[in-house]
């Protein structure tokens, strides 16, 4: 969320040329709501310091009929004002809610992954897609993923995976897990997968994306399924002030993540590249505001070396502003190459989101010299199993039909080849 304060000092201009690239901001709107919250709550202290005054100034001894009818007035007034600050409140904080955050001025313009700009590309020469065969395909074949009993059970948009499949899934997670802690420095958590509004809200899901979340309610009490370990990842220090020397705070979790992909329909609906619920690990670090852009380099870098040890093709572009996520002021996607589909796609998305989600979520600093400050966030995934498996499938394949895993795997997995039928060896 944006201090208002801070949208209107920077000028109508310069907030305007950074919001028209993926926001049509009314900055007049939030202007007039501003004024309205700073007159309501000068109204409340101004009453509530004429009741004060009138009670300190009343005569000695009970008060009279007159007086007593003046007091609850005046009372009367302060009530009444009250309730309008508190609804200037609530308006001025409802506009801001739906507010994304601002592009930093180094995001390309654009609206679409047409205009991303690559930045690299990492991995072994590319597979050529010619005759390349999807990962479903793969999948069935080998006899280690099965969509029909998938739509038996939950109907579309959801994976079984059998016997060496769901090993292959159980070592990525634990593949990841164990590259991020032991070497990229992260402190595994275990977390909630259900989660309040309260914590939707600081992240960002909530208001703006509700129809995209999966909802409870059990008596009274609301709870929603996490679309990512970044919600309960960044809110495990919400509401804190934190010491700017033990920054930053770096945060890996394996979580199931539940999507209702509500703007996907007939996008993606073969495979594994798009589900209502998926595995992924993700990674959130808290910092300073003013080296939030070097932790977001060394995310990205974390995130590619889990595709380097995995010896997958893929590239890494940065992100327009239009097509960036919600609370994000800066987005690098890195692309893992998919034969089958003969594209690029999407497998990490590593965001810096400034003091956006910090500001919503009221996560501070305490510097050194005793100020006070919101800290930046920043998260990314690295990364999903899913679309890992999808992409292992796809470049691993071999002419007689067996896959064959990276060298990094093998620890974890027991076996190096898939064979058809699901054996390994």
């Amino acid at each position: 969320m944006h201090d208002p304060n801070e949208l209107i000092e920077a000028g109508p201009e310069a907030v305007r040329r950074l919001a028209r690239r993926r926001y049509d901001l009314d900055l007049d709107a939030v202007s007039g709501a501003l004024r309205d919250r700073s007159a309501s709550q000068a109204e409340v202290t101004r009453l509530r310091t004429e009741l004060n005054r009138t009670a300190k100034a009343r005569r000695s001894g009970p008060p009279t009929e007159a007086e007593k009818e003046a007091a609850r007035a005046l009372r009367a007034e302060v009530q009444q004002a009250e309730g309008t600050a508190r609804t200037a409140a609530g308006a001025l904080t409802e506009l801001l809610l739906g507010i994304p955050n601002l592009p930093l001025d180094a995001v390309p313009d654009g609206d679409s992954e047409k205009e991303a700009v690559e930045v690299r590309r990492g991995g072994p020469v590319p597979r050529p897609a010619d005759g390349a065969r999807h990962h479903a395909e793969i999948g069935e074949a080998l006899g280690i993923l099965d969509s029909p009993a998938a739509a038996r059970l939950s109907g579309a948009r959801f994976s079984v995976s059998h016997g060496a499949g769901a090993r292959l899934e159980r070592a990525l997670g634990d593949f990841f897990l164990d590259l991020h802690t032991r070497e990229h420095g992260y402190t595994e958590q275990s977390v909630p997968f259900l989660v309040g509004r309260d914590t939707m809200t600081g992240t960002g899901q909530l208001p703006k994306f509700e129809e995209d979340l999966f909802r409870t309610q059990v008596g009274d009490r609301e709870l929603f399924l996490i679309p990512t370990a970044e919600v309960p990842l960044t809110n495990l220090v919400a509401g804190q002030l934190l010491d700017a020397r033990k920054l930053p705070y770096a945060f890996t979790a394996r979580t199931p993540c539940f999507r209702a992909e509500a703007g996907a329909y007939g996008r993606d609906t073969r495979g594994v590249l798009r589900l209502h619920q998926f595995e992924k690990v993700e990674l959130v670090r808290i910092c300073a505001p003013e080296v939030a852009q070097e932790q977001l380099a060394l995310m990205v870098a974390h995130a590619e070396e889990c595709l380097r040890r995995l010896e997958l093709s893929f590239r890494t572009v940065l992100l327009p502003a239009g097509d960036m996520g919600f609370s994000a002021r800066m987005t690098y996607d890195i692309e893992v190459w998919l034969p089958g589909g003969g594209a690029y796609r999407e497998i990490s998305s590593v965001s810096d989101c400034g003091t956006f989600q910090a500001r919503r979520a009221d996560i501070r600093v305490k510097r050194a010299d005793g100020r006070k400050t919101p800290a930046a966030t920043l998260n990314g995934s690295a990364l999903p199993i899913g679309r890992t498996v999808a992409a292992l499938l796809e470049q691993g394949v071999r002419d007689d039909g067996s896959v064959v895993l990276p060298d990094a795997l093998v620890p974890y997995t027991g076996f190096r080849r898939i064979l058809p039928g699901g054996g390994t060896e």
